[in-house]
């Protein structure tokens, strides 16, 4: 059976599973790895993953989770012709005070109540791995799951600090990236270091759907989705209300 036809194979089985979860594919058992964190801790089960499967991967905090997070995974869903998109809740974001950050499992559970599609996973894998940065993450992903063609889901927003990301470069060798612009950023995102940097490599919008079997360096950037709701300015709104009671 060749990648083509155990991939397809995996999508039937996926469709079925919303209607007889005895027919869910397995999860991956737990396992060991050496460098760049444990690739499993605890009781971890990966989600739904298979050879030749197109998996977007969407990191975040999600302090909270909101429904333009939603609206952006289905979005590449659609545009990049995905069969998943996994929530990657992380422990904290090295780039953020995270002291006031709620606990992991809190921001999971409301991201699994944001999701609210079986296409959409939500996981803890980084806390499980004892990864802090994304490209630690990824390596390990890549390192067990060579033939799963992970595309690395952005807002364009992060292009910006992009460049200040660890080992940000390698991140560009290790996946293709899709930057999905909602219209919270102008022109200047894209002239920053990071995105000029690889400007040689990007993909014309109109191929985006043959990105995820492309072999890294490459990147897209998906226009279309007007939505200006951020997990920043819904903080700020909660903190308003709060001090409006006081």
């Amino acid at each position: 059976m060749n990648e083509r036809v155990a991939a397809e194979g995996v999508r039937s089985s996926v469709a079925k599973a919303g209607k007889n979860p005895a027919t869910r594919p397995r999860r991956s058992p737990p396992s060991l790895s050496r460098g760049g964190g444990r690739e499993a801790c605890g009781a971890l089960r990966l989600p739904i993953h298979a050879p030749g499967l197109r998996i977007g991967l969407f990191g975040g905090s999600f302090n909270p989770p909101h429904e333009a997070h939603r609206a952006a995974s289905l979005f590449a869903l659609k545009r990049l012709g995905l069969d998943r998109v996994w929530w990657l809740v992380t422990p904290g974001n090295p780039l953020k005070h995270t002291a006031s950050l709620p606990a992991l499992q809190q921001r999971a559970a409301a991201a699994r109540a944001c999701a609210r599609d079986p296409r959409i996973d939500v996981t803890d894998l980084e806390a499980r791995f004892e990864t802090r940065y994304s490209v630690d993450t990824l390596r390990i992903l890549k390192r067990r799951y060579p033939r799963v063609r992970f595309v690395w889901l952005m807002g364009a927003d992060n292009l910006v600090n992009f460049h200040r990301w660890k080992n940000w470069r390698a991140i560009t060798a290790l996946v293709p990236l899709a930057v999905i612009d909602r219209g919270l950023v102008g022109l200047e995102a894209f002239g920053a270091r990071a995105p000029q940097a690889i400007a040689r490599y990007r993909l014309a919008e109109r191929a985006a759907r043959t990105l995820p079997g492309r072999r890294p360096p490459v990147w897209t950037v998906l226009h279309g989705l007007k939505l200006t709701l951020s997990s920043t300015a819904l903080r700020r709104r909660m903190t308003a209300k709060s001090a409006s009671r006081t």
